[in-house]
């Protein structure tokens, strides 16, 4: 059981500070009573460290408990008899026990989306305010299901990118094993056989850089670690700086070649958290918000920013965000047609599935484009190792012909 923290007063009024391990804050509070004190502070231990049992969930199990929960509900099962089913079924440890402590805070009658916003690190932003604008408007398990899909569609995704990149990320680091392994332990034993023709200066030129170079990265290798090292750790720090990060994100989207994918992954995510939660009815600045922070980019969280400060002022959302020049023009068009249309959650999410789906096709397409092209450029390494190791081989056999 949790344990934990309180501050009460006894009758003649003096602060008494103390532990107590309870199923939850409202046994602390009865226990309290018992003795003629009077509870002003009951905190779990766990939230001095925002729940510290958990070090997140699976995507794929979110998606599942939301569905559950919200199938529970349809069906007439009341919420708390629906969490305390879902809880005991559940596999997952950090999940059960934040959906046990979530069960007793609704017992004591704080709203869902209040004790969901308690396990930071278990439901994210978006599920919250979902859960609170559910509560609120009577649709939760309406809510729920949307957050299920939301959050299926986007381990989907993740998981297509990731496992499309996964053999371009193993050839590559074979291959840079290989040529290093030769480079340092291969080429080298050439280099007395070599001594005379580079003495004679009848070396070739190929012959001569390769083995310079290799000379040079089994000399320093040391001092080539070190430095590549602190470059790595350097780069770490700025990119944890707010300037850093806006660089490295404005990067990130400008990179040739896999900057229009990151840019419409990012504008697909603002665009489907931000759809779906005005048509659970969360206020359109308080879904700018989250959907901003959605992006994971700061340059495009910004130009979502500046959108929302617009819109206190009256204007438009596809104004601001067509002027940033980070948003594609098709996308801020079609906002543009929606607000006026008065249909801007259909049309968010449904830019979400075009991005999405048009970005898993160029994504394909490039990943296949760079498995033959890295195969050559691996190829073409070797076979310039290989040739500049036999050439001085020929010339000597031509010699003694």
């Amino acid at each position: 059981m949790p344990e934990f923290t309180y501050t009460a007063r006894d009758i003649s009024g003096n602060k008494i500070n103390g532990q107590m391990t309870a199923a939850h804050e409202r046994e602390v509070i009865q226990h309290l009573g018992s003795q003629r004190l009077f509870p002003i502070e009951v905190k779990g231990k766990q939230e001095q460290k925002s729940f510290s049992i958990s070090r997140g969930v699976g995507a794929q199990q979110m998606a599942a408990f939301y569905s559950q929960l919200a199938s529970l509900l349809k069906n007439g099962v009341p919420l708390m008899r629906s969490l305390k089913l879902i809880s005991q079924q559940s596999s997952a440890p950090q999940l059960k026990a934040a959906l046990e402590d979530v069960s007793a805070r609704v017992e004591d009658g704080e709203a869902i989306g209040d004790a969901f916003a308690r396990h930071p690190k278990i439901f994210n932003s978006i599920a919250v305010n979902m859960a609170r604008a559910g509560a609120e408007g009577g649709f939760l398990e309406d809510a729920l299901e949307r957050v299920s899909e939301f959050t299926e569609q986007q381990a989907d995704l993740k998981a297509r990118t990731v496992g499309a990149l996964i053999y371009p990320i193993i050839l590559s680091v074979i291959g840079t094993i290989i040529v290093s392994v030769l480079l340092i332990f291969f080429v080298p034993r050439f280099g007395e056989l070599f001594d005379s023709l580079r003495a004679r200066g009848s070396l070739p030129w190929a012959t001569e850089a390769l083995l310079g170079f290799s000379h040079g990265l089994k000399s320093n290798w040391l001092i080539i670690l070190l430095f590549f090292s602190a470059l790595f750790f350097g780069i770490r720090v700025y990119k944890n700086t707010e300037n850093g990060g806006r660089v490295f994100d404005l990067i990130k989207i400008k990179i040739p070649l896999f900057g229009g994918i990151n840019q419409n992954l990012a504008v697909a995510r603002f665009c489907r958290v931000l759809g779906t939660m005005l048509k659970n009815g969360v206020p359109i600045l308080k879904a700018l918000e989250i959907s901003s922070r959605a992006t994971a980019n700061r340059v495009l969280s910004a130009a979502i920013d500046n959108a929302a400060d617009s819109i206190t002022t009256g204007q438009t959302l596809s104004g601001p965000l067509s002027k940033s020049g980070y948003f594609p023009a098709t996308v801020t068009e079609m906002i543009s047609v929606a607000e006026e249309s008065n249909t801007l959650d259909t049309v968010l999410v449904n830019i979400a599935d075009g991005l999405e789906k048009r970005t898993s096709r160029r994504l394909d397409l490039i990943v296949r484009m760079l498995e033959p092209i890295m195969l050559m450029v691996m190829a073409a390494i070797i076979l310039f190792i290989v040739i500049a190791l036999l050439m001085p081989i020929m010339n000597m056999s031509q010699a003694i012909s």
